[in-house]
């Protein structure tokens, strides 16, 4: 194995230990924050869109192909215009983390909206319950596990958006590492970068499962 090309762990290690005594912690940390930032944007845009959706079945159903196309198209060929719309700048960065997680989060709540039984929604019709208690009591309850799996689906997509905003656009981060050190071929830092990024994905994935615990006991507990 040429490590000019694939690096080795020795060279890694040591890039490691050198670069976490000068910026290395201060690149985690704005990869870090972008991605949390977009993450909890595209989630709250994505389930407040999806609520309102499935109170207005008209709206859903004239916007469910153009959900289709969004979700289909690479975000990353919005790149240039959503640089232009946001700025060369961290906003930018955030904004494509959001654009790749937000028609997700829509498409999967809306599917488990559609999917909730209908023998539930029947039986709480029958004591006269309104389109809003039905929502609340019924199918948001019903569908908390498909908003759990969307949040884990989304930390990753998050995740992926943040990395491809600070290739096109970025100062500092890990994606400004790994294109910096691509430039000079210096596999050890990108390998480095890498590896990090794999060790930030699988922490906030173990977060998200854990958050989900705690709100499945408490649920269990109130019920």
């Amino acid at each position: 194995v040429d490590p000019f090309i694939f690096s080795s762990p020795s060279r890694i290690v040591d890039i490691a230990f050198t670069m976490a005594q000068n910026d290395l912690g201060y690149h985690i940390l704005i990869t870090v924050l972008e991605t949390v930032a977009g993450f909890a944007i595209g989630v709250i845009m994505g389930l407040f869109i999806a609520v309102w959706l499935w109170f207005c079945p008209f709206a859903e159903s004239v916007a469910a192909p153009f959900l289709v196309v969004l979700h289909a198209l690479p975000k990353i060929a919005l790149g240039p215009v959503i640089i232009v719309w946001a700025g060369a700048g961290m906003s930018a960065i955030i904004v494509m983390a959001v654009a790749i997680s937000l028609i997700v989060t829509v498409l999967e709540l809306s599917g488990g909206f559609a999917s909730t039984d209908t023998a539930l929604i029947t039986t709480i019709k029958s004591f006269g319950a309104d389109k809003r208690q039905i929502f609340l009591k019924v199918v948001m309850p019903y569908n908390l596990p498909v908003l759990f799996q969307s949040l884990k689906v989304n930390i990753g997509l998050s995740l992926v958006g943040v990395i491809a905003g600070e290739f096109l656009v970025s100062k500092a981060g890990l994606g400004y590492l790994i294109v910096y050190a691509g430039q000079v071929f210096r596999m050890d830092m990108v390998m480095m970068s890498v590896i990090i990024l794999g060790i930030i994905a699988f922490v906030m994935y173990r977060l998200v499962g854990i958050t989900r615990q705690i709100a499945e006991k408490k649920i269990n507990h109130n019920t």
